[in-house]
């Protein structure tokens, strides 16, 4: 199987993963009430450790290796404020899609990544795409609860679209490839300011959304999400 094969394949299935998450939480008329409460909850904490991890374990880690220190705060704070203005605007023209920017915003440069690491190391990528999918189903799973809450888009359009957001994963992996792989300063710039703008957005909009009285699951949701990460860390040998 050719490089390039693998690389479509990889970042291809860890995109489909948006629009399963998605076409699992289409389906709510099999589920109690229990989805709209603690259920929900639970996975959108589950995604915001999930993200966290892809920042604590993937991003940064990565990120400042080839930065110098003025660099690597110029790039992730640069992340922290562009998200934290397209957070304003977004919220200025009622769009609450905070789940939706955050999961291209954690995709999109990790698929990126992915077709950078693959050039060095196949087995790095592979993994590499599996911690990617594993994101990617809470992810779209909230992303799609949030878009239908507020929007009028019929649940068909919203998974469509999604099956189209996973194309952009074959598309950055091969930039990655042949691009990037030669620019590893670029790489890391990427990925530190997608991390600082996915810190905001945690902060932001995801964890206040996963708060629930009286109800236990979603932050240990939270404590699962970062558990995926560090698993995933643990199992590259990083």
């Amino acid at each position: 199987m050719s490089e390039l094969f693998q690389i479509v394949a990889l970042t291809l299935m860890a995109g489909l993963a948006m629009p399963i998450g998605a076409s699992m939480a289409a389906v709510e008329n099999i589920h109690p009430r229990w989805l709209e409460n603690e259920f929900r909850h639970s996975v959108i904490a589950f995604g915001g450790g999930a993200l966290l991890a892809a920042v604590a374990l993937v991003l940064v880690p990565e990120g400042v290796r080839s930065l110098s220190p003025p660099m690597i705060a110029a790039c992730f704070a640069g992340g922290g404020v562009v998200f934290m203005m397209l957070d304003r605007r977004l919220a200025a023209n009622d769009t609450p899609i905070s789940q939706l920017v955050a999961m291209l915003a954690d995709f999109v440069p990790e698929a990126l990544a992915l077709g950078a690491t693959f050039a060095f190391s196949k087995s790095a990528g592979l993994l590499l795409a599996g911690i990617i999918a594993l994101q990617n189903l809470p992810e779209g799973f909230n992303a799609f609860r949030e878009l239908k809450s507020s929007t009028d888009y019929r649940p068909q359009k919203i998974i469509g679209a999604f099956v189209l957001m996973a194309l952009l994963g074959p598309v950055a992996g091969f930039f990655g490839y042949f691009v990037l792989s030669g620019y590893p300063q670029a790489v890391g710039g990427i990925m530190l300011f997608a991390a600082g703008g996915i810190l905001y957005l945690i902060f932001q909009d995801i964890a206040p959304q996963a708060k629930l009285k009286k109800h236990w699951a979603p932050p240990l949701g939270a404590v699962g999400g970062f558990l995926l990460g560090v698993m995933g860390h643990v199992a590259t040998g990083a």
